[in-house]
């Protein structure tokens, strides 16, 4: 630890840590602002509109591609594409030059990002991009680059210096890159009408996917493990029924499988708290006859807003009157549905 107090003292001497870091964030935030109001000019916009058409219009994917931190940037816009409702990946400008420009064809639209614009790796590519006829989108910081003299579209992502203080590494301008990749996807999820479970699809391990996409009938208890006794059942037998299945309840079914009510351990606490003489009590007295049910193509999402709703741990899943499985607020919580 004093090694490092010697080195924040220092370093407080000569510049406060916290200053520096705010003039980064007020750097960057300049040249977002800068980007938004670039964006505006009918120029820039129409570049955008462009872009988002070919983008649309494109019957194969989009190809992202950059060097160095263009590139780690690209990889990011390629992931928020594809999750969002434009098929899209990321090919490293080296490598397709050894093979993996085979990945991509004359359906497919080409986005090419590099600040300067002069990136020799993606200069070398696009020739063979325009022999076979892929659109070709070029993210830089310079209208007059190469890159951006050979794109279909280009959209300058350029900013007026970089949050280094040396103005060299690459922070402000991977930021604006960033964001405007951003602004054109929401863009394109917006077009398109991707809704929220049309991501739930391309997020089914995330939380909304399991909200979206997991049905009861998926989480339910089935078979043995349905706590259930029939209605002439006895008192003692109903709470070994609830005891053995450790669901806090069990199901009472009629003589011909319809559902007759639910016996609850806390129906057997309230009717404790009357008599401790349970020799004259019948299951009939004491069951719930109007129990909490859902149906097993319902969303688990729904039960558990259910069991919400009504202050309840567990619930009967019925078909055309039929039980068919049991749940607990503990299955939902066990698949990650709550």
């Amino acid at each position: 630890m004093g090694s490092v107090n010697r080195v924040l003292s220092q370093t407080s001497n000569q510049r406060g840590l916290l200053q520096a870091a705010r003039d980064v964030l007020a750097i960057e935030i300049e040249g977002l602002s800068a980007l938004d109001q670039r964006l505006s000019t009918p120029q820039a916009a129409a570049a955008f509109e462009r872009a988002t058409a070919l983008i649309l219009a494109c019957k194969g994917r989009v190809v992202v591609s950059g060097i160095g931190k263009s590139g780690h940037i690209g990889r990011k816009i390629a992931s928020t594409l594809a999750s969002t409702g434009t098929p899209a990946f990321f090919v490293h400008p080296a490598e397709a030059l050894h093979g993996d420009l085979g990945m991509v064809t004359a359906h497919d639209v080409f986005i090419a990002l590099s600040n300067s614009g002069e990136a020799q790796e993606l200069l070398a590519i696009v020739p063979i991009l325009k022999r076979q006829g892929a659109a070709l989108i070029a993210m830089t910081g310079n209208d007059d680059s190469r890159l951006a003299e050979h794109a279909d579209v280009h959209l300058n992502a350029g900013v007026a210096r970089e949050a280094c203080p040396l103005n060299l590494a690459p922070t402000a301008s991977t930021t604006a890159q960033l964001a405007l990749g951003d602004a054109l996807a929401v863009a394109l999820l917006e077009a398109r009408g991707f809704g929220r479970e049309d991501f739930a699809r391309s997020h089914p391990g995330g939380s909304l996917g399991r909200r979206l996409l997991t049905h009861v009938r998926d989480v339910m208890r089935t078979g043995d493990a349905i706590p259930r006794v029939t209605q002439d059942a006895t008192l003692p037998q109903a709470i070994l029924e609830i005891s053995q299945k450790r669901m806090g309840m069990t199901a009472v079914l009629a003589n011909d499988g319809a559902i007759a009510g639910i016996f609850t351990d806390g129906d057997l606490r309230r009717l404790l708290e009357r008599t401790l003489d349970l020799s004259n009590i019948t299951l009939g007295d004491v069951i719930t006859r109007t129990p909490l049910s859902i149906g097993s193509d319902a969303l688990a999402a729904e039960a558990a807003d259910l069991l919400d709703r009504h202050r309840r741990n567990q619930l009967l899943v019925v078909d055309d009157g039929q039980l068919v499985g049991a749940l607990h607020v503990h299955d939902l919580m066990a698949a990650k549905v709550i």
